[in-house]
């Protein structure tokens, strides 16, 4: 042991005579370091050196280190199911990857797969049908890193397809028993890059711009889904990184976009009454904006219908502003008008024409990142669409209002047509640990009673609770309440419970 640790000694006192010794080589030849030609060697100044702290009368404190950084601790965070090459989130040194793309843009190929299973029991009594079953989903994305900035993505869903998924019903009307949904279809395929780092290794020279691209079967998420959150196959380009000190803006970003195929919209739907994915095309700009000490963004589009389709065109134009008011108080307002259509699908009356105002507003409390109270409400008239998703707007307003994509959860009518609202809900993440969230809503008609659709028929009224949290590596618990009463209809009401596996 202690002839090892005198080889140590001895190899380390080597090492540094020998650096020591190429140093001086070096200087007395004239010779210097390989570098970037902008960087020139300074003389050495002593003085602006001093001796570096000593700790010789101190013991050593690794929690005193630790609460440096708020206590916070390395977590055991799940890993993809597969990886090859460069693994994702760990730290250094990484190896060099190959110039067969320019020194400018290295290639450094690597490969990932991860996602989530989700599986779920519920008992949904959806007023006019009541189900209890099992329902499972499997989302599985596939990831390959060409360069820093190029990669080609893959979303698949092999256990769901048109809105059915792998299920079990045990109780309820007409059930179905066991029924195993297999779909191989892509949800996504898509490129991704930059244009400037691209030209930036053929040219072997930095460029002084950046123009981000993405094309194929594409997903698009605007305004926090509530304008736009669709896959199509087609394709976008921003030009980022934009300010102007005239009009206050430190940082704006404008996309454009287009699609040719699957675009969906709930305003457009096929004889059977599903939501048509083709002969609708999509086109429009997007823009983000800092500026007035908050956040706008604004957005025009229009879904351009081809063949059957061809009246039921419409445009969408939409403004949004996000700011914290005082430090207590943080708000969103959002406006939505849907103009241009001739008429709805099959002849009938028009399905996309209307305004929405939409308020989301949250309270800062003493604990300002773990409990929230927030009131979102809104007032929609006529029949308001988003461009391209399949739910309405207001599926954001409140847990009210969602559904879980998986079991069928009962909802409130999220249209939002021709009808006025709100969702007042508290949410407490305690220690960051978990999650609860109590709320409740209602949705109050303007006029007559609607008739077109899935929007309200009249008045209603809803009571939610949800909790969740994680329970081991990579595992999530999530449970469900909600009671709606709808005036003039059957009441609605769910339960559930699911298991959420990260990967």
């Amino acid at each position: 042991m202690r002839r090892s640790i005198r080889y140590e000694i001895f190899g380390s006192a080597v090492g540094i005579l020998l650096a020591f010794a190429v140093t001086d080589a070096f200087a007395a030849a004239g010779a210097k370091p390989k570098m970037s030609g902008d960087v020139e060697i300074t003389d050495h100044d002593s003085k602006v050196f001093r001796p570096g702290p000593t700790y010789e009368n101190e013991k050593y404190d690794p929690e005193a280190q630790r609460q440096i950084y708020g206590g916070k601790r390395p977590i055991d965070t799940p890993r993809p199911l597969l990886e090859i090459g460069r693994s994702i989130y760990t730290e250094g040194p990484f190896r060099d990857g190959s110039t067969a793309l320019g020194q400018k843009n290295i290639f450094d190929p690597s490969l990932a797969i991860y996602g989530e299973w989700r599986t779920a029991v519920a008992f949904n009594d959806n007023g006019a049908v009541e189900k209890g079953l099992v329902a499972t989903r499997l989302d599985l994305d596939v990831d390959l890193k060409l360069t820093a900035t190029e990669r080609i993505h893959a979303l698949f869903r092999p256990l769901d397809q048109g809105g059915k998924f792998t299920r079990y019903e045990f109780a309820g009307d007409d059930r179905e028993q066991g029924d195993l949904v297999v779909d191989g279809n892509l949800q996504t395929l898509f490129f991704e890059g930059d244009i400037g780092s691209i030209v930036a290794g053929i040219k072997d020279e930095y460029v002084s711009f950046d123009l981000p691209i993405s094309g194929g079967l594409m997903p698009l998420f605007f305004q926090n889904g509530v304008w736009f959150d669709d896959a199509f196959i087609g394709g976008a380009f921003a030009i980022p990184s934009l300010n102007s000190p005239m009009l206050d803006i430190s940082n704006m970003d404008i996309t454009f976009f287009g699609g040719v195929d699957k675009v969906t919209t709930p305003a457009i739907t096929d004889d059977q009454g599903n939501l048509a994915d083709h002969n609708l095309n999509i086109f429009g700009i997007a823009l983000y904006a800092e500026a007035n000490q908050g956040y706008w963004e604004g957005g025009f589009g229009r879904v351009d219908g081809t063949g059957d389709f061809d009246d039921n065109s419409y445009n969408s134009l939409t403004l949004a502003f996000s700011k914290r008011y005082r430090n207590w108080f943080s708000n969103s307002t959002r406006v939505v008008w849907t103009f241009g259509q001739e008429e709805g699908p099959r002849g009938g009356q028009q399905t996309a024409d209307g305004f929405m105002l939409l308020s989301e507003n949250s309270l800062i409390t003493h604990l300002p990142s773990t409990l929230v109270p927030y009131f979102n409400a809104w007032v929609g008239l006529d029949r308001p669409q988003p461009l391209a998703d399949d739910t309405g707007l207001l599926k954001n307003t409140g847990i009210n209002f969602e559904t879980d994509a998986l079991t069928g959860f009962p909802r409130l009518d999220d249209t939002g047509h021709n009808t006025f609202g709100a969702a007042l809900g508290v949410q407490y993440l305690f220690s960051l640990d978990q999650q609860i969230i109590v709320e409740v809503a209602t949705a109050q008609i303007i006029g007559d009673a609607n008739e077109i659709g899935r929007a309200a028929r009249d008045d209603q009224y809803g009571f939610q609770i949800r909790y969740q949290r994680p329970f081991a590596k990579g595992w999530i618990v999530r449970a469900d309440a909600m009671y709606g009463a709808l005036k003039g209809l059957d009441d609605l009401a769910g339960v559930r419970l699911e298991f959420r596996r990260k990967f």
